[in-house]
């Protein structure tokens, strides 16, 4: 019973991880979104100025799409890792940043705190690069996934707060949602 797992029993238990993080992290962030009313469906959202470089709509929904199947990739590359100096930090720094993300949708598009969720995305910014350090210290391909997830992020941070500048009274061009009353 002291044998090396061979390649393909590796590989599988790799494929086991991944069958198990894609779809988690990707059904989290669909339904943080859907919960949210993300996207231009959402009536606030439409009547906000936004700057001219704002992707259309299916845009933001196959970005995302990409970049939670990287993310939980990467994921499943750390979570494989067994025995990793800093592998449990690092999965931990994954987790609370994910945390966040799926909190952005919310608070952006159900509350209207457009400059909250500046600050949000801003600290996600900086904990999306300490994770990319610590996977990358685990395992460099689990960093490298995460570059296009950091990328992107700096360019939404730039259109949140684009919208915020552009739209100084967003907050109050409608009720929140949640706290609509039926």
């Amino acid at each position: 019973m002291n044998e090396i797992a061979s390649p393909g029993q590796l590989r599988l238990a790799y494929a086991r991880w991944a069958l198990v993080t894609v779809p988690a992290i990707v059904f989290l962030g669909f339904l943080s979104g859907k919960l949210a009313n993300s996207g231009y469906g959402n009536r606030w959202f439409a009547a906000l100025a936004k700057p001219d470089i704002i992707p259309p709509g299916w845009a933001f929904g196959l970005a995302w799409t990409i970049l939670y199947i990287l993310m939980a990739l990467a994921l499943a590359i750390v979570l494989h890792a067994r025995g990793a100096t800093g592998r449990g930090i690092a999965i931990g720094v994954f987790l609370v940043q994910l945390v966040l993300n799926l909190l952005w949708s919310p608070l952006f598009f159900r509350a209207h705190q457009v400059d909250q969720a500046l600050v949000l995305i801003l600290i996600l910014f900086a904990l999306v690069a300490v994770t990319i350090a610590l996977f990358w210290r685990v395992r460099r391909i689990a960093g490298l996934l995460l570059l296009p997830y950091l990328c992107w992020l700096a360019f939404a941070s730039y259109l949140n707060y684009e919208i915020g500048r552009l739209n100084p009274d967003a907050e109050s061009l409608g009720k929140p949602a949640f706290q609509t009353q039926i």
